[in-house]
């Protein structure tokens, strides 16, 4: 559990610091819908860095196999679908939107990984 917990805790620094990032250092060199796709980014980077904190709290008994298996995959997701959309917004480099998509699904395997590890829960 600690472990996760520790990189929920540094996930959840780095969103906040890409958001503000986005908001304020790129605000006047970006165009708008490279904002967006960074700001998206970023607010799923929190969103799974606090899935990973949760992850870790169900890592107890029966369950500890499928919530560790949901924060790797949310960890995953937030590489590759925050980082592709980070990338994107940055460098204009169109393949990495092809990266997008893999890391949504990582993300929605994650949730569901979650509610596995739910039911095991005593």
């Amino acid at each position: 559990m600690k472990p996760w917990l520790l990189i929920a805790a540094i996930n959840g620094f780095l969103a906040v610091a890409g958001g503000a990032f986005g908001a304020h250092g790129l605000q006047n060199r970006l165009d708008a819908h490279a904002l967006e796709m960074f700001e998206t980014g970023a607010r799923y980077h929190m969103y799974h860095a606090l899935a990973i904190g949760l992850a870790a709290f169900g890592m107890r008994g029966a369950a500890t196999t499928p919530a560790q298996g949901a924060a790797v995959l949310f960890l995953i997701g937030i590489v590759l679908f925050s980082g592709s959309l980070y990338g994107l917004a940055l460098t204009n480099m169109r393949a990495l939107a092809l990266i997008t998509p893999v890391g949504g699904l990582a993300f929605l395997a994650g949730w569901i990984s979650l509610a596995w590890a739910a039911t095991r829960l005593s």
